[in-house]
């Protein structure tokens, strides 16, 4: 693997790192770890790497490392940059040849998904998003009952991921939240692009229906911020089901509060991030069943995402190293010239990262509109 971003300072470089490393399947063999390319050099020596595999740009290192053997070079690289980087830095992986496994949101702006996934279809690699909640063991045993029927008929979805870390204007002072409030490097949201996508995804992987309509009321809450902190969002579903998404990261006291409740005309589920070995079995004419991670039988996908015995807390790291572990067996299969389409592998790819921009830009539009509800487009006009 090599990584672009994440260096010195930087949050979820480092969570990569961990997760990607919790198997013992992945070698971080080179980087450009930042912009400044003294901090990029400090940055890869401090993870051991080798001086001449610390590269002072991501240019620089597809570069190089296409000029390496195919022993020595790297096979995928790792994007954990600010957003605006996206883009540029997969379509230069994937044109020299490399996989890539990217952050969310995919790019800075939804045509640049729809490029990217151009650039994928005249190239043989393969890309992975980190949709990291997708992970979780129990998010897969949601998924397995909803296609299982256990259900019944999706009528309603509510997610919610609700945050308090940027709740005052002094927050604004760290690296992290800076960038993220930054046109410039965000796009053209802040709540939603970070969090509010993050949602979305989990209803649409959890349900396995498609947001088709929507209607938005997102808020700039503190003064001075040019995007968006706070919104809600009403959904229309494909098989006609109704939604509800909240995404705040001004709801003072709230850590990293994703939740998500699936209503069929027989039964509902509801799992919690902040719970996340626990989901919830529900109706109206039985006892509520808690289904924990591990204790009795489990869906094959949920299955392989569990590492320990029951009782055995596992969380967000182990979630995040399911997504890389389940990319690296897609990238083993491409190596042997074998089937390895992302559904296969129950990796988030390019549809799910441009349904992702598209989500983005679709709300952003219709809060600025008087018009209640939007078809869900992939146009960005």
């Amino acid at each position: 693997m090599g990584m672009v971003g994440g260096g010195q300072g930087a949050f979820i470089g480092a969570v990569h790192r961990l997760a990607a490393f919790l198997d013992g399947e992945i070698e971080l063999v080179c980087g450009a770890f930042s912009s400044d390319k003294e901090r990029s050099k400090t940055s890869g020596l401090a993870l051991y790497l080798p001086e001449n595999r610390c590269y002072s740009s991501y240019q620089e290192m597809f570069e190089q490392e296409a000029l390496l053997p195919l022993e020595q070079r790297i096979e995928f690289v790792a994007i954990v940059t600010p957003n605006h980087l996206h883009f540029p830095v997969a379509k230069m992986a994937i044109e020299k040849g490399f996989h890539v496994i990217s952050d969310k949101p995919a790019t800075f702006n939804l045509q640049e998904a729809i490029e990217l996934r151009a650039c994928l279809e005249q190239h043989n690699c393969l890309y992975g998003l980190t949709h990291t909640y997708n992970g979780y063991p129990m998010v897969k045993q949601a998924k397995h009952l909803v296609e299982q029927g256990e259900l019944g008929n999706v009528i309603k979805i509510v997610a919610e991921y609700s945050q308090g870390w940027l709740a005052s204007k002094g927050d604004e002072a760290s690296k992290q939240a800076s960038w993220r409030l930054d046109p410039k490097q965000a796009g053209i949201s802040c709540c939603m692009g970070d969090i509010g996508v993050h949602a979305a995804n989990l209803a649409e992987y959890v349900s396995g229906l498609e947001i088709t309509d929507l209607c938005a009321d997102l808020t700039s809450t503190v003064s001075g911020r040019t995007l968006d902190d706070d919104g809600t969002v009403l959904l229309k579903f494909s098989n006609g089901a109704k939604g509800v998404l909240l995404a705040s990261q001004i709801s003072l006291g709230d850590e990293n509060n994703l939740r998500l409740r699936i209503y069929g005309d027989k039964k509902s589920i509801e799992w919690s991030q902040l719970e996340p070995n626990s989901l919830l079995l529900k109706s109206n004419t039985e006892p509520t069943q808690i289904i924990r991670t591990g204790v009795g039988e489990m869906c094959e996908a949920a299955q392989q995402a569990i590492r320990t015995p029951a009782g055995h807390p596992e969380g967000y790291l182990e979630a995040f190293a399911n997504i890389y572990q389940n990319f690296i067996k897609q990238i083993r299969a491409h190596q042997n010239n074998e089937p390895c389409g992302n559904k296969s592998f129950d990796v988030p790819g390019i549809e799910e990262a441009v349904r992702g921009m598209a989500f983005i830009e679709n709300t952003v539009k219709a809060s600025q509109s008087e018009t209640k509800w939007h078809s869900f487009s992939f146009t960005n006009k």
